[in-house]
């Protein structure tokens, strides 16, 4: 199993830049770059409501359910 982080497209797509966005949600740059990157192994749900405050968006828009065959090693698609 492995969930993907769909930020990159959400942000696109309300025009928000990482740094918008990180000020808002009351996070750094560094944390919001691993979330983004799927590298996070772990998010709190105060950050989350957070983030899909801040870009007017439900959690499946953000996050991905997919198979781990479908998964390359380095977390991609």
């Amino acid at each position: 199993m492995a969930i993907i982080v769909n930020l990159d497209v959400m942000m696109a797509k309300r025009k928000m830049s990482a740094t918008e966005l990180a000020r808002e949600v009351g996070i750094t740059l560094p944390n919001l770059s691993i979330l983004k990157t799927n590298k996070a192994k772990a998010i709190r749900f105060s950050t989350l409501d957070a983030i899909c405050r801040a870009l007017q968006c439900q959690p499946s828009d953000i996050l991905e359910y997919v198979e781990t065959d479908e998964v390359n090693q380095n977390g991609e698609l």
